[in-house]
């Protein structure tokens, strides 16, 4: 008879185990910076670790994890201390016995083994044997000093984690937990499915597989719900972080509260997962959350929990495997969306453009609209551009995709390009004509009209195929925006355009810039006598005048722009204090139309990134009830 481990007598007594939180969040809570050697701190800061291990075993961990996450010769080598690692490692092991054996119930310690921080062969320079050793000599040192068990967390490369599980069975027999994180796309940063990860980790023989980290419990229960189909006798852990993080103050905050973790705890029992706790972001009090809603429902079966999904209209298709966008939230619970557009340099230089984006999402701007060669003038790819807002600075982005001089060919590649860099919101445009800019003889040729590529996107690339209906590996999670000109002099043409955009998929409009509200009501009025309310969010164009020059030009040269006499002439008559005047005349526009549409697309004159932030902190003021 094959006697059963520790591990597997506590997983059959059948409510879940309760591991630790995060414990980088907690040093850098007292003080350590992220650019700090944390495992090191097992030296020569021995008591903080262990406050930290304590206030997890006082909070109801049964699992306490080793301070070593980065403990292995290649991380080391980064501070100068790769010939610590079995010092450091054994010392990580010994604050986390000694919590263990404080705490008032029992309490068992894991050994945290990280990825190496290296890439291995063939994407990197570090072979599977060389990755196996700096494996083994951690490990081995773990288990040396004492570690119940040894917990292979965070890692991205499955092959990284088959030479770790290789390098512990070759020191010791403790039991093995092997967890994988995943980027938003629900894949492994190596482009790996919840599915296949769960099968390879299975096929290892581990006795606990699992996804740790990652963006919030709710992607990691739709994650935990695949890696369970794929592989239905495994034993499962999960640990998610505090969900996405943002930075505050040069801080980085987390948003879950131990509330909502006690809730998913319940949830991820109900998923059948045997090991619950948290990552980055968690802190005690999330976990002794967690321990209270675990305690309540002892002796009784999984409860059912409800788990607040983000609604969606009816006629979207599922995105299975994608969160929706922060857009996408904030207009189907109906916040009023400011979203404004900003132009790529005109060089590669991005410094004000970033500062730029600093000053708008301080004034309280949601999303950041980036246009792709405005007036066919060269310029910076958009793509870059917003991938760079939204990894440099945190805010969320959406991505002009004009059809104009794209064939299918590129159109579908610039997607997937998009989609890999991040960029979930596209809006879909013709784009302006190359001879009104800088290259007059480019190629000005489309294969696609707005709407067609609205359809391609959104019933092919969001169902994971091609034009062609091939398949592309997965389905994207594109949000699409669609253009619109409330005040065009041809308002039945441009209503029958805009149903044909609804139909291929669009799910929300900008519109072009308004300046006068009655044009707007007008169109809307004559749509809801056809057809109700409009299907999809509107978001008005709102562009602030910066003088009498700038207004002639809007008026008289750009299509689809009408500026009344009135307002073109009381611009002239400010003069030099047109700005402002222009920037009160957009607040008091948004007012007129604020109960007609579900946001504002400002457009500000001349990067003139002030103005834009000025009528964003007006509207801000303004409550939705007024």
């Amino acid at each position: 008879m094959v006697n059963k481990s520790w591990l597997t007598e506590w997983i059959e007594r059948g409510v879940p185990i309760l591991m630790d939180g995060a414990m980088g969040t907690m040093l850098h809570a007292k003080g350590v910076g992220f650019d700090a050697c944390f495992d090191e701190l097992n030296l020569s800061r021995p008591e903080i670790v262990l406050e930290v291990h304590r206030a997890y075993a006082q909070a109801g961990a049964q699992i306490l994890e080793t301070n070593s996450f980065g403990a292995n010769r290649y991380k080391l080598a980064a501070h100068g201390l790769e010939a610590r690692v079995a010092e450091i490692n054994a010392a990580a092991v010994a604050l986390a016995r000694q919590a263990a054996e404080d705490a008032d119930h029992e309490v068992r310690v894991a050994g945290s083994v990280g990825p190496l921080g290296v890439r291995l062969a063939p994407f990197g320079r570090v072979q599977p044997q060389q990755a196996r050793q700096a494996f083994r000599e951690q490990i081995e040192a773990l288990a040396g000093a004492g570690a119940d068990a040894i917990v292979l967390e965070t890692h991205g490369d499955l092959y990284e984690v088959r030479e770790a599980v290789a390098a512990a069975r070759e020191v010791c027999d403790l039991p093995l937990l092997a967890s994988v994180t995943f980027t938003r796309d629900d894949r492994t940063l190596l482009g790996d499915t919840p599915t296949r990860v769960g099968r390879f980790l299975a096929d290892l023989g581990v006795e606990v597989i699992g996804a740790n980290c990652s963006s919030g419990p709710a992607q990691l229960l739709r994650v935990t719900r695949q890696m369970r189909q794929a592989a239905p006798g495994a034993h499962l852990l999960v640990m998610p972080n505090a969900g996405w993080p943002e930075r505050v103050a040069q801080r980085i905050m987390y948003p879950a509260t131990p509330d909502y973790f006690g809730d998913y705890a319940l949830a991820f029992w109900r998923e059948g997962a045997n090991l619950v706790g948290g990552c980055c972001g968690t802190t005690p009090e999330h976990i002794a959350a967690m321990r209270a809603a675990l305690d309540g429902a002892q002796g009784r079966p999984p409860p059912e929990v409800r788990v607040q999904e983000p609604r969606r209209r009816p006629s979207e298709p599922p995105e299975p495997g994608a969160e929706p966008t922060q857009l996408a939230q904030k207009l189907r619970q109906g916040h009023f969306v400011i979203s404004v557009e900003v132009d790529p340099p005109r060089g590669f230089s991005i410094h004000k453009l970033q500062a730029g984006v600093h000053l708008l999402a301080e004034a309280g701007a949601d999303v950041i609209n980036v246009a792709d060669s405005p007036m066919a003038r060269m310029r910076m790819s958009p793509w870059a551009v917003c991938h760079l807002i939204q990894h440099d600075i945190g805010v969320e982005a959406v991505l002009h995709f004009p059809t104009r001089g794209r064939n299918l060919l590129r159109v579908q590649g610039d997607l997937l390009a998009a989609h890999a860099l991040g960029v979930r919101n596209v809006f879909v445009v013709m784009g302006d004509p190359t001879a009104v800019g800088d290259y007059p003889e480019a190629m000005d040729d489309f294969d696609l009209v707005p709407s067609g590529l609205i359809k391609l996107i959104k019933h092919n690339f969001n169902s994971g195929v091609d034009h062609a209906g091939a398949d592309i590996g997965g389905a994207t999670s594109f949000f699409v925006g669609c253009a619109l000109n409330l005040c065009s002099p041809d308002v039945e043409r441009e209503i029958r355009v805009l149903r044909k955009k609804i139909h291929a998929g669009a799910d929300f409009a900008l519109t072009q810039p308004v300046f006068d509200s009655a044009c707007a009501r007008q169109f809307l009025s004559r749509y809801r006598e056809r057809y109700g309310e409009p299907e999809i969010p509107l978001l008005v164009g709102v562009l602030p005048l910066y003088g009498a020059r700038h207004a002639a030009f809007l008026h008289n040269e750009v299509p689809g722009i009408q500026i009344p006499e009135p307002v073109r002439e009381a611009i002239r008559r400010a003069g030099d204090r047109a700005p402002k005047l222009g920037v009160r005349l957009a607040v008091d526009l948004l007012g007129e139309l604020r109960g007609l549409v579900q946001g504002v697309y400002l457009m500000p004159p001349f990067s003139r990134y002030d103005m834009a932030a000025e009528i964003i902190e007006a509207v801000r003021q303004v409550k939705p009830s007024d």
